[in-house]
């Protein structure tokens, strides 16, 4: 499979995980009684911005890994190291944004940013167990 397709797979299956979670999340906001349109707005925007950061991660190592199999180890890891610094402070700099915005459930725009792991944790599951590529 190629580089592009791999990716685009991976970042829909991110995609999707996030919504998944962050539904189940919502719905515990409205069991417990403190939902409203900003968790689900706060929710959502959360979503995109794991997302995005998944994506953004994927295409750094795939440069990476680029510049390592052309003999360029340093450049590999310097491109790595500047990828995360940039995911790091525009990752920052959106939650911020969002949060000054006041449109947005704090803590719903921050949660699905922890949901990222057991995403990755249970698609690996799947590749070990089905054999095939997420």
């Amino acid at each position: 499979m190629n580089n592009r397709k791999y990716i685009l797979k991976q970042t829909m299956f991110m995609l999707l995980g996030e919504l998944l979670c962050s539904g189940l999340m919502v719905a515990v906001f409205a069991l417990l009684g403190y939902y409203d349109i900003s968790v689900l707005l706060g929710a959502a925007a959360g979503s995109l911005i794991a997302t995005a950061n998944h994506f953004v991660l994927m295409l750094g190592v795939l440069g990476a890994s680029a510049k390592a199999e052309n003999q360029d180890v340093k450049g590999g890891q310097a491109l790595i190291q500047m990828s995360y610094m940039a995911r790091l402070l525009g990752m920052g700099l959106i939650l911020i944004l969002c949060a000054k915005s006041g449109i947005f459930h704090l803590v719903a725009l921050v949660i699905p940013l922890v949901f990222t792991r057991p995403i990755l944790t249970i698609t690996e599951l799947i590749n070990k167990k089905g054999g095939n590529n997420l």
